[in-house]
């Protein structure tokens, strides 16, 4: 085996599938941290036998290769392990994030046709359980802080596979009502997540940090990053500050990050304490999946004193492109990074087109896979950009009606549907704003036949059920909508235009 980290990493991220990795690294090093959380430790050793164990206890529950399992779990070191029990078991996951209420949950759990569905109980004052009963769903049982258990010399041997079976299906929001169901196989995850490590230049000394859910493809990007370099996570069930610091400084964690909400957040309580650093350790901050202000860039490596890289990834393709801490200040503030080997990035039209291994394997509806490849193979993103000289991505737009709010995505569609509902509501319009803190704030603008605040609107939407992280924070009431003089389609970019002026 090689002898540095790197060599190392690169020879494990040749594993064919996410159990082949996990044994692999408890092997190398069985005693090494790898999850951190509150005083609770485990090692890559344990994370195996745990996850055998819990494997063997999900068999007994009837859970075979194929079988297709969601959970809806928070970001907990009992998460960790039910995922890999799965894959041990060769089951296809799908994970649902969170904070997904009933109409997104219900939808995932029908086109997925789960056969069972781990939940936590009552979390955060909502009861999951009961949700899961509401919706009918199959196979249901609690996994917040005990799982299914087993004497593992009963399991059979792993499922034979190439790594290329679907065993993952994710859910994005794309530019329609209901969420679009993408394929992952443990290679393109693997491949993600090898693409994500070696940009990051990390290293076995390394304490990462996982403080989004770990439901959000982004979870197993960083898992198998902590598999491929040996180092730990702190694992933040609940991102809020100034409370989660006492976590990071606990751990030593030296990468923090997750989108461009966590370093503004970061910002503004390092700005409470100018002078002194507010986590001692931490060396850098990475992460994507929204807009980055130039300004905040400078901002936060000048004032908390580390390094920032941002990059560019969605569901159907975790890890796109990816700034570098060796990259220049210029590159890092105003680039998404550049792509790693392996990733062909195509600009046809001005739209940016991928193809590679970590590219998901399509949709769970046919139709949406065919329109979504182009005859070459390429992914269409739907995003528009280019490639600079030096290979650094610059995105200046999007194709898709999408808002990206701390990293996740929001149909405009989806929202307005609803909006429709209401009675005082003639028509309505949803766009993204540019914003400083969560990369886009939602903007509803309404043509009304009543009075309508805010916190009216908001009410009423949370009635229909639309989740919390949907709900606009502005709202414009307008006399006309601004329309074009053939089909009198609502022109969006003039909404834009509007409302983003200081």
């Amino acid at each position: 085996m090689p002898d540095t980290d790197t060599d190392t990493a690169h020879a494990l991220g040749a594993s064919r599938t996410l159990w082949e990795l996990v044994e692999r690294r408890a092997r190398l090093t069985p005693d090494r941290p790898a999850l951190l959380q509150d005083d609770r430790s485990l090692t890559f050793g344990g994370l195996r036998d745990r996850a055998e164990r819990t494997a063997a206890g999900l068999w007994d529950m009837g859970v075979r290769p194929g079988t297709v399992v969601a959970w809806q779990l928070p970001t907990r070191v009992e998460t960790v392990v039910l995922t890999v029990a799965l894959a041990r078991l060769g089951a296809v996951q799908s994970p649902v994030i969170p904070f997904h209420r009933d109409r997104e949950v219900g939808f995932a759990l029908r086109e997925s046709k789960a056969a069972f569905f781990a939940v936590p109980g009552e979390w955060r004052g909502f009861d999951h359980t009961a949700m899961a009963h509401r919706l009918g769903a199959r196979g249901v049982f609690e996994a917040y802080d005990t799982l299914p258990d087993a004497d593992p010399s009963s399991l059979p041997a792993p499922p034979p596979t190439t790594g290329t079976d679907v065993r993952w299906i994710y859910w994005t929001s794309g530019t329609t009502s209901d969420p679009k169901g993408v394929l992952h196989t443990d290679r393109s995850l693997i491949a993600g997540g090898s693409c994500l490590a070696h940009a990051l230049r990390l290293t076995a000394d390394d304490v990462g940090s996982i403080a989004f859910p770990f439901a959000h493809i982004g979870g197993l990007d960083y898992l198998v990053m902590l598999l491929l370099y040996g180092f730990p996570a702190a694992l933040i069930e609940k991102f809020a500050l100034p409370d989660a610091l006492e976590a990071y400084r606990a751990h030593g964690v030296t990468t923090a990050g997750g989108s461009t909400a966590f370093y503004a957040m970061f910002l503004a309580e390092q700005r409470k304490q100018p002078g002194s650093r507010l986590i001692p350790t931490l060396r850098l901050l990475a992460g994507g999946g929204a807009p980055k202000p130039p300004e905040l860039y400078h901002a936060v490596v000048r004032e908390m004193g580390c390094r920032l890289t941002h990059g560019y990834g969605m569901t159907e393709v975790p890890m796109i492109t990816m700034g570098s801490p060796d990259d220049t200040d210029d590159h890092l503030a105003t680039t998404e990074g550049r792509p790693p080997e392996g990733m062909e990035i195509r600009v046809v039209d001005g739209e940016v087109r991928l193809r590679g291994e970590a590219v998901c394997t399509g949709y769970l509806d046919p139709a949406q896979t065919a329109e979504a490849f182009d005859d070459d193979g390429f992914l269409r993103t739907g995003d528009l950009g280019y490639l600079t000289d030096s290979g650094h991505l610059v995105l200046t737009g999007r194709v898709k009606d999408i808002i990206i709010r701390k990293g996740e995505n929001i149909s405009a569609k989806e929202i307005e549907d609803l909006l429709h509902r209401h009675p005082a509501v003639r028509d309505a319009a949803v766009i993204g704003l540019p914003d400083p803190e969560r990369g886009e704030r939602v903007c509803a603008v309404v043509e009304s036949d009543g009075e309508l605040t805010l916190d009216t609107l908001t009410a009423f939407l949370r009635d229909e059920g639309l989740s919390v992280h949907k709900l606009p924070e502005q709202l414009e009431v307008v006399d006309a909508l601004p329309r074009n003089d053939t089909l009198r389609k609502v022109l969006k970019y003039r909404l834009r235009e509007r409302y983003s002026r200081p």
